[in-house]
């Protein structure tokens, strides 16, 4: 029997600023928009919509700022109060750019500043990610399941920036109800070769096709149903160790880091050569 084509359906829901009920909302969303939720779906849903929906909401001027973080923030010229909150909130950082960027890992994803976003939200508050990601997608999950009566699966949405590539694209911040990196090592490849090292990254891939009717912009789309997908549900637990690799193993930063060749990577800022053209050009 021929599989069934991949259907991605798009799910408004009003705008929200502050805490509020997630399931009712994404209940109620669901009925407003003539869709339903089957069995085996899995239920895309905006991790700073969650996050917002725990009240993950800060107000800038409330933040008291370190001497840790105006230290970070001369260095790479960034708002004081964000350079405090991600070292609150990051699990590391590795370093930054002087644009008011810093690379850091949290919650299993190398992300900039630790995921806050100021995006779609009121002039002076930022969103943190959820307090715990997989929770909150396990809590969706359970949450449909005893509503509406359907096994789903759920991913926590986020946007990523690909290193050496220009855009966003979608990442997985937590899954529920399904293994969200399916092993493919050992399988036989086209011409009978077994694969080496290839694990695909399914959580991600969805996460993927469901940003691009999810939007990041003004579409109020903070859900996505994704169809046929093929995975098989389950009420098996789904932790970060499932698919974040430890970053001291993560090929982008060994490489970066202790791996790094002699004039392998800029000897300055791209910031700073840049300031010094206008300076002659000028």
């Amino acid at each position: 029997m021929a599989s069934q084509p991949l259907t991605v359906l798009p799910v408004q829901a009003p705008v929200q600023t502050g805490a509020f009920d997630l399931y009712r909302t994404l209940i109620d969303a669901l009925e407003a928009s003539g869709e339903t939720l089957q069995d085996g779906d899995v239920l895309a849903v905006s991790s700073k919509y969650s996050a917002i929906s725990e009240g993950r909401v800060v107000t800038m001027s409330d933040i008291v700022v370190s001497p840790e973080a105006e230290s970070l923030a001369e260095r790479y010229h960034m708002n004081p109060v964000i350079a405090q909150l991600v070292l609150q909130e990051a699990d590391h950082i590795f370093g930054g750019i002087q644009i008011g960027f810093l690379l850091t890992y949290k919650d299993g994803v190398l992300s900039p500043n630790a995921g806050l976003d100021r995006s779609n939200i009121p002039s002076g508050h930022a969103v943190l990610f959820p307090e715990d990601p997989y929770a909150t997608a396990e809590g969706i999950r359970t949450a449909m399941r005893e509503r509406l009566g359907v096994q789903i699966g759920v991913v926590l949405t986020d946007s990523w920036l690909m290193p050496g590539r220009l855009g966003t694209t979608g990442v997985a911040l937590a899954t529920a109800g399904f293994r969200p990196i399916q092993d493919e090592r050992g399988k036989a490849d086209l011409f009978g070769n077994p694969m080496a090292v290839t694990q695909r990254g399914i959580a991600d891939s969805i996460s993927i096709a469901a940003q691009l009717v999810m939007g990041e912009r003004d579409e109020a789309t903070p859900f996505a149903i994704v169809r046929n997908t093929g995975v098989q549900i389950s009420d098996a637990p789904v932790t970060v160790d499932d698919v974040a690799i430890p970053w001291p193993m993560c090929i982008y930063v060994e490489s970066l880091t202790v791996g790094l060749l002699p004039g392998g990577a800029p000897a300055e800022a791209f910031s700073a050569r840049q300031h010094a053209n206008n300076r002659v050009t000028g």
